[in-house]
């Protein structure tokens, strides 16, 4: 169906997809063949990622959906999934299709492997760090999304290296009409929020790419902290280091913290018109803390002589959007939000999903709320964002 002909009725502002077996291989150069992440097994003789040699795999139980309907909370596992055994719309675009169809879904915007992502975001070799950025973005955009751009909209991830690298990856996603990017660090490399990032928030803001934050920043300054990699040389022990519930955490606001910093710089009043959008960051505490904001400023702006325009709550209301799952605290309470702030996701294929019961999801999550609210936060600010 043409992109003009098109209803879509349910949009999932944050979905993932996982790096098929035959990636690296074909889209990395072969100069880094000795050092790409390469297939093990896990305990369970699941299939897991080994990107940095010795340091601990990752498996991929929990990030990929095994069930012929959806999956019992009780049988998650990180260990014992396979790429035969999970279901193929986590790496391939057209099984993607015919997921979304059972879920009822009509498209998603698709986040890369942030353990992925990270882990190149690592490396002090530059040239490395950009190839595995450089793989991920020609993957998604020749193969996975190619199926079909007006359901897979897949973002275009940025490097952290520095800022000229950062801004020809922008003009890339530009000319290829990527939907928008996706920053897993500050674009310079930088480990703090400087105006040393202002070329990067000008050229999307230039381009009218949404920049999206997934979960939060972690990875700033990362490439300056870390030894040089080694190559993988013979046999060496695979180590697997599983988060437990207490590593995985569960909180829902730590980008806050940075959240508030980049309202506070000023930046969106130099960039009136960036867009930003907050992924799997949780919802229910955004209120609470522009309220805090608005009063931390009106005590404090005098003397540290903060120059920023407008209320930091305004800020939020005018340039960012904010995912949710499920929360019924922050779909009861959307109009502390702005309506137009909110967009529904489903994480699918991520263990959080809910396939292929979102539409129930929805229906219960939304019980109550007036149609025009809930086509707004399940569709249609989606639809607005992405030009769709």
């Amino acid at each position: 169906m043409a992109a003009e002909q098109r209803e879509y009725k349910i949009i999932s502002a944050d979905g993932h997809t996982i790096e098929p077996p035959h990636m690296w291989e074909r889209y990395l150069p072969k100069k880094f063949h000795a050092q790409m992440p390469r297939l093990v097994k896990d305990p369970d003789g699941g299939d897991a990622w080994e990107v940095v040699p010795g340091q601990p795999v990752m498996p991929i139980g929990l990030v990929t959906n095994r069930g012929e309907w959806g999956m019992r909370y009780e049988d998650n596992s990180w260990f014992g999934t396979t790429y035969e055994s999970m279901r193929q719309g986590a790496f391939d675009g057209k099984a993607r299709l015919d997921e979304q169809e059972i879920d009822g879904v009509d498209a998603e915007v698709l986040y890369p492997s942030q353990r992925t992502m990270a882990a190149f975001m690592a490396q002090p070799d530059s040239a490395y760090h950009l190839a595995g950025v450089d793989a991920y973005n020609q993957w998604m955009w020749e193969e996975f999304s190619a199926a079909d751009r007006t359901r897979l909209l897949g973002l275009y991830q940025m490097p952290a290296v520095d800022m000229e690298s950062t801004l020809a990856r922008v003009e890339e996603a530009s000319k290829l009409g990527a939907r928008g990017v996706i920053i897993s660090a500050l674009p310079s490399g930088n480990a703090e929020l400087t105006t040393d990032e202002d070329p990067f928030w000008a050229a999307c803001e230039a381009a009218g790419l949404p920049i999206h934050i997934h979960v939060g920043l972690k990875h700033a300054g990362m490439t300056h902290q870390t030894s040089t990699r080694a190559e993988r040389a013979g046999d060496h022990e695979v180590v697997f280091g599983v988060p437990n519930l207490q590593m995985m955490g569960g909180a829902v606001a730590e980008f806050s913290g940075m959240f508030a910093k980049m309202i506070y710089s000023g930046m969106f009043d130099r960039f009136p018109g960036l867009q930003m959008v907050m992924a799997e960051c949780g919802a229910g505490w955004v209120p609470h803390c522009v309220e805090h904001m608005d009063d931390h400023w009106w005590r404090n702006r005098v003397w540290s002589e903060s120059m920023i325009q407008r209320l930091p709550s305004e800020y939020f209301y005018r340039n960012w959007k904010a995912c949710f799952i499920r929360e019924p605290f922050a779909v009861q309470n959307r109009e502390w939000f702005g309506i137009d702030n909110l967009m529904w996701a489903n994480d699918y294929p991520h263990h959080r999903h809910d396939w292929p019961y979102s539409r129930r999801v929805i229906a219960e999550s939304t019980a109550g709320v007036d149609p025009g609210d809930r086509y707004k936060m399940v569709c249609g600010n989606a639809k607005a964002l992405y030009k769709l």
